[in-house]
């Protein structure tokens, strides 16, 4: 118990944990409208974008100060997103060529500007390797205020245009007939998530900080149908996974914080990948399997009341080896105990035979007549 207060007392974890969760948020937030324009790997291509941004704050600053990186980040992140959408437009490529071009060719440069940074020397340039995967422990107190600035931004632009936001992540093309200014306002979601990724860069990374973009709002999308519930509750698995990533790497010796809130909200994937209601593969194994039963129960009730109206008997009594028959194949005992314990047939004795026998109940000339869609009365004719 004490190890935990102390845990907690340490200014240098409360400022990552506090810095995680707000990442984690922000990215949630904005991840959800990139997932919903199907631009999952917009955050993949602006992360790796911001790296040639990160070298050039670094030599105009003529040092590693974080104002400058940060700035310089978001600039390149910016200039990428308005390039990949003017190629988009004015070329004949779809977003996903788009995108590839304007990842690899903005990381190579930032590759070339780093290698160029190295060969000159300087104890400063050592730290520029962090921001390809991260340094948490490297936040600062100050850099909690440009974070939840930053994040309040975001919540404030998301809550003005909601309803351009929504109706452009659905169906710009309803919404450029309507007269929205729908490039502007992609323009705007897209700057956005060049803003997170900035505020990410110094706990991720560059390579890791499209998991928490995406890996979020992937989640979230298992779960609800409403555009509301999935970007808060985006928001919350995005924050649970930073907070929970903080807390794991600041009690595991050598563990770096960006990589384990990635494997935790990708954890989280997993599970409502499986489990969610409606969507989750689980769910879905026992929907079609429900379904296989029912269609086995018809056709079972179908053959049945085929029988009866042959030998113009509301219960004649139809034996194992006839089915097998009818139906072309054996047909399973389940279906035959699933029909008898919902009252639709009931097993009966046909001397001589020895052999089970099985005829609809009144309850099973009605569900028959209504998988059919023939009047009731012509499967009761006795």
């Amino acid at each position: 118990m004490t190890a935990i207060i102390d845990l907690f007392s340490s200014d240098i974890v409360q400022t990552v944990l506090i810095g995680a969760a707000l990442l984690g948020a922000i990215s949630g937030m904005l991840g959800a409208f990139a997932v919903l324009r199907r631009q999952s790997l917009l955050g993949d291509a602006l992360s790796h974008a911001a790296l040639p941004g990160v070298c050039l704050g670094f030599l105009i600053a003529g040092g590693r100060d974080l104002g400058s990186v940060m700035v310089g980040a978001f600039a390149t992140g910016a200039l990428a997103a308005l390039v990949m959408m003017l190629i988009v437009r004015r070329t004949t490529l779809k977003t996903d060529a788009a995108l590839g071009i304007v990842l690899s060719v903005f990381f190579a440069v930032g590759i070339v500007l780093l290698t160029v940074i190295q060969t000159q020397g300087g104890s400063g340039s050592l730290g520029l390797m962090t921001f390809l995967f991260g340094q948490a422990a490297a936040i600062l107190r100050s850099d909690l205020w440009v974070m939840g600035g930053i994040g309040l931004v975001a919540l404030l632009l998301v809550l003005a245009f909601w309803k351009e936001f929504k109706l452009v992540s659905f169906d710009a093309a309803f919404a450029r007939a309507q007269g929205f200014p729908v490039t502007a306002l992609e323009a705007v979601l897209t700057v956005m998530v060049a803003l997170a990724i900035v505020v990410g860069l110094q706990l991720v990374g560059v390579v890791l900080m499209v998991a928490l973009l995406i890996a979020p709002a992937a989640a979230a999308r298992q779960w609800t149908n409403s555009l509301g519930g999935m970007v808060l509750l985006s928001a919350a698995i995005g924050a649970a996974s930073g907070a929970g990533g903080a807390l794991v790497s600041a009690t595991t010796r050598g563990l770096a914080t960006g990589p384990v809130v990635v494997l935790i909200a990708t954890g989280i994937v997993m599970v409502s990948l499986l489990i969610a209601p409606g969507r989750g593969l689980i769910w879905q194994a026992a929907a079609t399997q429900r379904a296989r039963a029912r269609i086995s129960d018809g056709r079972g009730l179908a053959t049945l009341q085929g029988f009866a109206q042959m030998h113009d008997d509301a219960g004649y009594p139809s034996e194992r080896g006839m089915l097998q028959v009818a139906l072309g194949v054996k047909p399973p005992a389940a279906t035959l105990a699933s029909l008898e314990s919902r009252g639709l047939i009931r097993s009966v004795t046909h001397p001589p035979e020895t052999t089970p026998h099985w005829e609809l109940t009144t309850a099973g000339h009605s569900e028959a007549a209504a998988l059919s869609g023939e009047p009731e009365t012509r499967q009761r004719t006795t």
